[in-house]
């Protein structure tokens, strides 16, 4: 079943724990999310994990030194942590090999890279593999037209053989786009649910959305 997670990618604390609060009945992960963790640091991850009860991702987009700040993460409550695909291999392989020691998961995103298809070849060399691969068009990206949409076209068939998470820009007017590549398994939406007037209502019908397909 595919899963929905919310970027909580704001610079409040309290306004992230509401928003999550109001939509834990549709959401499976909660996003504790960059900005908010180098705002608030680890204490982010450990409220969100302590307020809300759902599986916590920390968006740590780790590029260096993948062991210890995956270890700071997760001895804090996170469940997933993300590290970078530009990053180097045994930053990447430092990041996964530590989730497994602690029994949680990791999530290699794809963030800046325009042909997202070239880092299949790059994680392929991993004895072990992360839980999932992230395509993301990040904020500047979709400035600039690089879309969701467009990324997941590049990987094409490389999809095959990892679990793939699509992030950026999407929301319930434009998410049947992604919805229709079958190999999609984890949904990401940020300014979608939080700067939206009703998040509950807007999350509900995503999990409508999603059970649709």
């Amino acid at each position: 079943m595919r899963k929905l997670q919310i970027a909580l990618d704001l610079l409040d604390l309290d306004k992230a724990i509401e928003i999550a609060l109001e939509v834990a009945d549709y959401i499976d992960y909660i996003e504790a999310g960059t900005p908010l963790i180098k705002k608030y640091g680890m204490k982010a991850v450990e409220k969100l994990k302590d307020n809300i009860g759902k599986t916590v991702v920390a968006d740590m987009k780790i590029m260096d030194t993948g062991g210890l700040e995956a270890e700071l993460a997760f001895q804090y409550g996170a469940d997933y942590v993300t590290v970078l695909a530009a990053s180097h291999l045994k930053t990447i392989k430092d990041v996964v090999d530590t989730a497994y020691k602690y029994s949680k998961g990791s999530m290699v995103d794809t963030i800046a890279i325009e042909e997202p298809n070239q880092i299949f070849r790059k994680l392929d060399k991993l004895d072990r593999k992360p839980d999932y691969l992230i395509i993301h068009s990040g904020i500047d990206m979709q400035i600039t037209g690089i879309t969701p949409e467009i990324l997941i076209r590049e990987v094409g068939s490389d999809i095959k053989g990892y679990r793939i998470g699509v992030a950026g820009g999407i929301k319930l007017e434009n998410i049947d786009s992604i919805l229709m590549t079958k190999d999609i398994e984890l949904i990401i939406v940020g300014g979608g649910l939080t700067k939206a007037k009703n998040p509950r209502e807007i999350a509900k019908k995503l999990r409508q959305k999603i059970n649709e397909y």
